[in-house]
Formats: C-alpha cells, sequence, structure tokens
C-alpha cells in the first residue's frame, strides 16, 4: 500500500471514538496543493447488516468473510488541498473508514500514514443519563429490610434442620413485589435502566450457596426461578417476569438482565443435553472458573471452543430480547473468548440492533476490555473506581477509564 507523509487525515488514522446512532463525522483530507487527483473514503459505515450476516455465516456455514461492507465514497473538494465528506451514523456497530488520495491519472491510491479511523457506535438513547437501578428480586417483599424476622423456636427450628442437611429456603421476594416499587425507582430516583441480577433456578441441594443458591449458578439459561413468582393459575412465573417488563417500559425505562454465560450451576440442564461443552481438566474433573484467588467450588466452566457453544448462547439472548429485554449484563464477560462475543453480538444485532452488551470485566485485564468494547462491540463496561479509594487511587485511575469512554465504549461507575 503506498503510503505519504504529506496527507493528512482528521480524525487522525488510528484514533478511536465512541459516537451514537444519529450523529455524524465530518472527515478531512489534506494533500500538498501541487496535487492533481480525487479523493475518496474507503469504509463500511451504513453496510452494519453486511457485515453482520458474514460474521454470523463463518460460523453457521464456515464461509470466509469477503470484506463485502467495504466500498468508497467520493470526497468534495473544499479548498485546493482540501477534501472533505460528512458521513451520517445511522446503525449501531463496529466501523472503520480512511481516506485516500487518487492521483490524476494513476491506478493506485496514495494513502495517509496510520491505521483505519474507527467509530464505535452506540444506541442513541443511551448518550447521557445512564443511571442504572440495580435490584435482586430476591430482596424485596419479605426481605427488603433485610432478613426475614423468625421467632426464637422457628429460628431454633430451622437451624436444627440446616444440621440435619434439610434444604430449608424461606419466602423469596417476586417479580410482582419489584414491580410495586417501580414508581420509586423510575419516577422518584429519576432512573432509566432497571438492572436485574439473575434471575434463572440455581441449585438448592448439592452446591448450594446460601439459602437459596447463588442467583450465577444458573440451571438454565432460559427459564426463571418459579421462587421469584407469586403461585398464581392466571399467570406462570415467565408472564409474570414479562409483568415486570411491561411495567418498566410503561415507565420508559429499559430493562437490562444479568446472565453468566461463562459457566452453570451443578447439575444445570445443559450437564445432560450438551456434557460436551463442559471444561474438564486432564484427569476429566470439571473445571470451576474463578477470581482474585477464589474459586467459585458451585460452577461448571463452559468450554468455547465448541461453535456451537455460540450459536446456543446467541440463542438464549436472543430468546430474552423476543420477550422484552432490552439488554444484558455480561457477567465475567472477559473470560468468554471475543470471537465467540463477536459471533454473539452480531447474531442478536441483526434482530435487535439496539440491544445494550454490558460487560463485567472486574477481575480481567485492560486491554481485553477494551478488545471486547471495541472489536467484539460491546457497549458498556463496569468501572473499577470503586476499588480505589483515596485521591491518589482515583486521580490514577479516572483518566484511563475517560479515555476508554471517549475511544471503546461507555464506562459505567457504581457505587
Amino acid at each position: 500500500m503506498k503510503t505519504s507523509e504529506r496527507l493528512t487525515q482528521t480524525p487522525a488514522p488510528g484514533s478511536r471514538m465512541v459516537k451514537f446512532r444519529g450523529d455524524a463525522v465530518t472527515i478531512v483530507l489534506e494533500v500538498p496543493e501541487d496535487h492533481v487527483g480525487s479523493a475518496w473514503l474507503r469504509t463500511n459505515i451504513g453496510q452494519a447488516a453486511v457485515a453482520r450476516r458474514e460474521i454470523v455465516r463463518k460460523v453457521l456455514h464456515h464461509e470466509s468473510p469477503l470484506g463485502r461492507d467495504w466500498f468508497d465514497i467520493p470526497m468534495r473538494r473544499t479548498a485546493a488541498s482540501r477534501f472533505e465528506v460528512v458521513v451520517p451514523l445511522a446503525e449501531v456497530g463496529h466501523f472503520e473508514a480512511k481516506a485516500y488520495f487518487l492521483p490524476e491519472g494513476a491506478v493506485d491510491p496514495v494513502w495517509p500514514k496510520g491505521e483505519n479511523t474507527v467509530f464505535n457506535v452506540e444506541p442513541a438513547d443511551c448518550c447521557c443519563g445512564n443511571i442504572l437501578y440495580n435490584a435482586f428480586v430476591r430482596q424485596f417483599g419479605p426481605g427488603k429490610a433485610g432478613s426475614v424476622e423468625m421467632d426464637p423456636e422457628t429460628a431454633e427450628c430451622v437451624q436444627q434442620m440446616d444440621r440435619d442437611g434439610y434444604t430449608v429456603i424461606p419466602r423469596s421476594g417476586t417479580f410482582r413485589d419489584l414491580v410495586r416499587e417501580l414508581d420509586f425507582i423510575f419516577g422518584e430516583l429519576g432512573c432509566r435502566y432497571l438492572q436485574l441480577l439473575p434471575v434463572h433456578p440455581t441449585p438448592t441441594t448439592y452446591a448450594r450457596m446460601g439459602r437459596f443458591g447463588s442467583p450465577y449458578a444458573a440451571l438454565s439459561f432460559t427459564e426463571v426461578d418459579p421462587a421469584l413468582a407469586e403461585f398464581d393459575p392466571r399467570a406462570t412465573p415467565l408472564e409474570q417476569f414479562i409483568e415486570l417488563v411491561d411495567a418498566v417500559h410503561a415507565r420508559g425505562g429499559r430493562l437490562i438482565m444479568d446472565i453468566a454465560i461463562n459457566h452453570t450451576g451443578w447439575a444445570a440442564a445443559l450437564h445432560e443435553t450438551h456434557p460436551q461443552w463442559l471444561s474438564r481438566d486432564e484427569e476429566g474433573r470439571i473445571e470451576m472458573p474463578g477470581a482474585w484467588g477464589v474459586t467459585w467450588a458451585d460452577l461448571t466452566k463452559l468450554d468455547y471452543r465448541h461453535q456451537d457453544l455460540w450459536v446456543y448462547m446467541a440463542d438464549v439472548f436472543l430468546t430474552w430480547c423476543r420477550r422484552g429485554v432490552d439488554g444484558f449484563r455480561c457477567d465475567a464477560g472477559y473470560m468468554v473468548p471475543m470471537p465467540a462475543w463477536t459471533f454473539i453480538v452480531a447474531r442478536v444485532r441483526q434482530e435487535y440492533p439496539d440491544a445494550i452488551f454490558f460487560l463485567e470485566g472486574l477481575g480481567g485485564k485492560v486491554s481485553v476490555t477494551r478488545d471486547l468494547l471495541n472489536r467484539a462491540n460491546l457497549d458498556w463496561a463496569y468501572s473499577e473506581l470503586f476499588q480505589n479509594y483515596d485521591r491518589g487511587q482515583i486521580e490514577h485511575y479516572l483518566p484511563g477509564a475517560m479515555e476508554i469512554a471517549d475511544s471503546d465504549g461507555s464506562v459505567i461507575h457504581f457505587a
């Protein structure tokens, strides 16, 4: 590729920036005044459907991507040495662009030095005011003020049953309990997103953590825990979950649900239907994931070397989108390989282009977070501000977090 230091592009080659659907970008190419010819922009902006189709077909049909999403746009000369083009960003996705100069009578373009300029385009309605209320459904209703009070005789009975190996599970908060709080969450607090901890069934016998089981130990990725619903012959637990979704939307809010696709709970349905997807060590033992030196012994790690697992998980996300969910918190998302996320995001956005993917990258490398936001096109990532305790630590951390938010994807601070 022929390059020239005498060509200058703005925004600079190699730069990355976060934009929002509905924005427009002006790209300028400046050339020496003695250059005669035309200028063009090579880009895949506006071709999200083509790019996603190639990503998906690579996995489903083993077709090599051919870059059919790339094309050239003529740039307008606005001065003797200046060319411009204004490009609308009408789609959500990861896009790239670079201007080049074509000398008169030549067939080989001349490029400014540097890599492509990157535009990571997010849904329009998350350009500002992204205040999330994080809700654990179990803690509403009778458990809202803390643990449910028990008289001494009942408490002693429960403790004795614990010692005897029985499973004692008190009443949980429900989806309908949470619905009764929405006017406060959206009306008084002014939140725009309701983010739910996982709502899937969890282990209540073996590998049970706490009284209810860990919410991150899903036994099924498409079911809801019946303990989170009222017993009502008129509405199944899933229908009561959809009541919550509808109530959030009726208040102008968005609902994000937490899905931990890196692993399952012990004795999950996938253990029976797809045991080959479990990650095992050389001795055949199922691997247990962990972070910060802690092993999560109630979980079983999934093996993302299997591309049919990617397809299955994309269908899981699509199932929840069809039920009205607006986005997903991707628990331990940095543990899932980037090619798998690239496929999942592309597949979901073929049908739901504004779906939000919120990366939980805590414990992973910052470089992995950047790659997943940028190249795999996840939207948001957690800030790690909560792990910085004094002014010096905060001053050290914030510039990097702000730079990621400007270039790769929004960084969400939390309490």
